[in-house]
């Protein structure tokens, strides 16, 4: 047995609810994301791609990113990476011609992504759809592919990429070990896993008003914008049983990681925790 928000179902039944849950949520993810959060979220999944800091040619997972925030903000963090990497060399060749500054920096700009890729996983197909039409309506093709696959038991080799992320996705995951398994599984030695994720908020004014916004705003948001309260309802219920920050980061040391640490934003409305596979 295992819950479903605050009802107790067995592992099956909350595997096929959480996936009723998105695939009902998936084309208005993005607008109850902006409603629920009030556009923070964005800054959170900024602050969590600065975080990891990526360099041209780093091998990215992104798991239960099928709306590709994350994968999209990795690629304009990576290209403007590149794109100052390759000023600062231009800047170092001041005797060259015109034509060869030219023919260096188009073959440079050619390969803007520096051999990065980034490969977004995620359990539900409506969820990948959406991300491909945001692709594609964004104009992102380079260094990005979709792949539907479970987090309990994902489809790569071992020792693979050099970074995973999980988004606001791992508490929807039914065994929460499993996936901090498979992450280090498929992870290099040296790699590191990121995990953003809503958590417990520490003052007691604030949680009482987090409550509150909550229970009382969040499913009436959802049946406005997206005619779903119980999808909404599920969702602030999920919260809710999701580790706090100490337990949960037990848990990715016990999967094997090192250098287990957390950052809190917003007093802990969110966490970002990370860790390193060495």
């Amino acid at each position: 047995e295992t819950h479903f928000g605050f009802q107790t179902v067995t592992e099956a039944e909350r595997r096929e609810k959480i996936y009723k849950v998105f695939e009902s949520v998936a084309k208005k993810y993005d607008v109850m994301n902006d409603s629920m959060t009030l556009g923070i979220h964005r800054v959170w999944k900024d602050i969590l791609v600065h975080k990891m800091n990526p360099s041209p040619g780093t091998l990215l997972l992104d798991v239960a990113g099928g709306t590709g925030d994350i994968a999209f903000r990795f690629i304009n963090y990576v290209r403007s990476v590149r794109e100052r990497q390759l000023q600062q060399k231009l800047k170092h060749h001041q005797n060259l011609s015109w034509q060869e500054i030219s023919e260096s920096y188009q073959e440079d700009k050619s390969k803007s992504l520096g051999d990065s890729q980034v490969v977004v996983c995620d359990i539900n197909k409506e969820m990948l759809k959406v991300g491909k039409q945001k692709a594609q309506h964004l104009g992102y093709s380079e260094g990005l592919s979709w792949v539907l696959g479970n987090a309990e038991e994902l489809p790569f080799d071992d020792d693979k990429f050099d970074v995973y992320t999980i988004a606001f996705g791992i508490r929807n995951v039914t065994r929460i070990d499993l996936a901090l398994q498979e992450a280090y599984r498929v992870l290099k030695p040296g790699g590191r896993f990121l995990c953003l994720e809503f958590s417990h908020v520490s003052n007691p004014l604030l949680s009482r008003l987090y409550d509150l916004y909550s229970f009382q705003v969040i499913p009436v948001l959802g049946e406005v914008i997206a005619g779903d309260w119980k999808s909404y309802q599920y969702l602030v219920e999920s919260i809710r049983r999701f580790p706090p920050q100490e337990e949960f980061k037990a848990m990715i040391e016990d999967a094997g990681f090192f250098k287990v640490d957390y950052q809190n934003l917003n007093l802990g409305i969110v966490a970002i925790h990370s860790g390193f596979k060495l």
